[in-house]
């Protein structure tokens, strides 16, 4: 198995000297890879070592899962009956829109190589935020399209994805409204810690392709002098994750989802606590190792507006192709 690692933004960062839970050394200086899992676990990983490269290659090979072996924390059943629940709350006017999502998981093989499964998604399906980080009890190999917060300096930016379907003629009213619901709800977030009057979205509802499917993404941006705690005190978990209002999602979701999220729908990313730079991914598109088992996220944002069974093959989705590359055949 590989020393401790990271690579993330095209660069390759080696000689691990610090492990830490607390958002505030991204304040202290180094550079930081960070894993920030949706329930609140914190894991930061200083390297010394930090340079252009591209991806590494593997020392083994990737032993994926075969199909048959991945199992959900909700089935088609249990998912569809969460759709509808979420439904009768915003009947009863509690919430107007909540993340409902399903973690699959599967066992692995101990020689399998997070590295060749990050070259199959490199290859199989490129991503703008991909990341592999590999510290003492955690691995992450993500192929996420979606940025929760980039940092240059004074400025954060955020570009919450709402709205998903395999051609832009996919795209339903009720995407658009649910983009610009978030939208809202992250300019809301961002202004507790931004400078006043800051806060701008400069790009709305812009449709982006990625592989197999597309997206609508929005940007939200604003300037803030203050620290990374008081930050993702205000912004996380990343909005277009949870709902709109926040709270009331999150409640939603602590009854109806049965497993942890974990990584999934955190942060997943890179701080320069030196040069003040940073991009946090949404943990989505992503898959995490721990001890000999493999998980994966995959969920949809339900309005007044959704259809159980559309949701559900929405969810199908966004995990087919990424499942497919990280899996053997039965046969195989």
């Amino acid at each position: 198995m590989h020393d401790a690692f990271a690579h993330v933004a095209g660069r390759l960062a080696t000689g691990l000297s610090d492990v830490a839970t607390d958002l505030a050394a991204l304040d202290e200086g180094g550079w930081w890879a960070v894993v920030v899992e949706f329930e609140g676990k914190v894991t930061l990983a200083r390297f010394d070592d930090v340079r252009p490269a591209p991806l590494p290659a593997p020392s083994g090979p990737w032993i994926g899962p075969r199909r048959s072996e991945w199992r959900s924390s909700l089935d088609r059943a249990g998912y569809e009956a969460g759709v509808r629940a979420i439904r009768d709350h915003i009947e009863r006017g509690e919430v107007y829109q909540a993340n409902l999502c399903r973690v699959l998981s599967a066992p692995l093989t101990h020689r399998s190589d997070p590295l060749a499964l990050a070259g199959l998604l490199a290859e199989g399906n490129p991503a703008p935020h991909s990341a592999v980080i590999h510290v003492p009890g955690l691995t992450v190999v993500s192929a996420s399209p979606e940025l929760y917060l980039g940092r240059s300096g004074p400025v954060i930016t955020s570009r919450p994805i709402k709205g998903t379907g395999e051609t832009y003629a996919d795209l339903l009213e009720k995407d658009y409204a649910e983009n610009v619901m978030i939208v809202d709800l992250v300019r809301n977030d961002l202004g507790i810690v931004a400078d006043v009057g800051s806060v701008t979205v400069p790009e709305l509802l812009a449709v982006e392709e990625h592989p197999g499917l597309v997206h609508l993404v929005s940007t939200v941006q604003a300037t803030t002098r203050r620290s990374w705690p008081e930050i993702f005190a205000a912004t996380f978990p990343p909005g277009s994750v949870t709902g709109a209002p926040k709270s009331s999602a999150l409640s939603i979701i602590n009854t109806l989802e049965p497993a942890p999220r974990g990584p999934y729908c955190g942060a997943v990313g890179w701080v320069d606590a030196d040069r003040r730079e940073a991009a946090l991914a949404v943990g989505i598109r992503t898959f995490w190792i721990t001890g000999e088992e493999i998980r994966f996220g995959t969920g949809a944002g339900i309005t007044w507006g959704s259809d159980p069974g559309h949701e559900w093959r929405e969810t199908e989705l966004k995990a087919s192709r990424l499942i497919a590359l990280a899996s053997r055949s039965d046969e195989g």
